[in-house]
């Protein structure tokens, strides 16, 4: 099990569920929520990296807000202002990579020190939404050297990610069938402007998935079999860039 921590962003501080392996450190990765926020799925994929051997944080990027129906999502995530989230993220990183002022600093209160000090180099994992945003985070930020993206589905104008910070990076997206595959225009967009940037995108598609597969919370459209394949090849894309 985890725990909720405050870390620096936005001028201010800003929280997020940290998860660590038995040891306490590991290779660090974010993982970015879907629009319902930083709910249970989320945090137990936190978890689940954990065990995994990773250092995971999972920033709050809806600010404790949370949705159980599609409406109330949508108007959460019409409501995201992008440059918070950007400066949530990027921090996420700098808390990861152990270069923040400890917590005493920012509370007034004893806490935890920023973990795995070890790490100069962080991953970003995220789903629907999140997946969007974990391709973008490598955009933001010189720590975040790789990034999976299980099928994005925000469109690239309203990000408008600077795709030339790609160069030396790596990403991985998971495609499901009901979104287009790799075919849709989003998904080749981003391969195409990774790689004309001087960074690896590779792309795998998931034949007979809807939408958000992975999330073992929706009976309604997990699919078990694929959300295995896609966790062992995030895992071993993650071991790889990461070390």
């Amino acid at each position: 099990m985890g725990e909720i921590v405050s870390y620096r962003a936005n001028g201010g501080t800003s929280k997020g569920y940290l998860a660590r392996p038995a040891d306490g450190d590991g290779p660090a990765v974010i993982v970015i929520q879907e629009w319902w926020g930083l709910v249970g799925h989320i945090t137990s994929i936190a978890d689940r990296f954990a065990e995994a051997g990773f250092v995971a944080l999972a920033p709050d990027l809806y600010h404790g807000e949370q949705a159980m129906e599609p409406d109330e999502a949508a108007k959460l995530l019409m409501a995201m202002r992008l440059d918070e989230a950007a400066k949530d993220i990027a921090g996420a990183a700098d808390f990861l990579t152990g270069d923040l002022l400890a917590q005493d600093l920012l509370t007034g209160e004893p806490g935890p020190a920023a973990p795995g000090t070890s790490n100069s180099r962080v991953a970003a994992v995220g789903f629907c939404m999140g997946g969007s945003l974990a391709l973008w985070s490598a955009t933001l930020s010189d720590r975040i050297v790789a990034a999976v993206g299980f099928y994005p589905a925000m469109q690239w104008e309203h990000i408008a990610p600077e795709w030339s910070r790609y160069r030396g990076k790596s990403a991985l997206i998971h495609c499901s069938e009901s979104d287009g595959t790799s075919a849709a225009p989003g998904i080749r967009a981003a391969r195409e402007a990774i790689g004309r940037a001087g960074g690896d995108c590779a792309v795998y598609d998931y034949p007979g998935t809807d939408h958000a597969f992975f999330n073992d919370d929706r009976p309604e459209v997990y699919h078990a079999s694929a959300a295995a394949t896609a966790w062992a090849r995030t895992l071993e894309f993650l071991r790889n860039r990461l070390g």
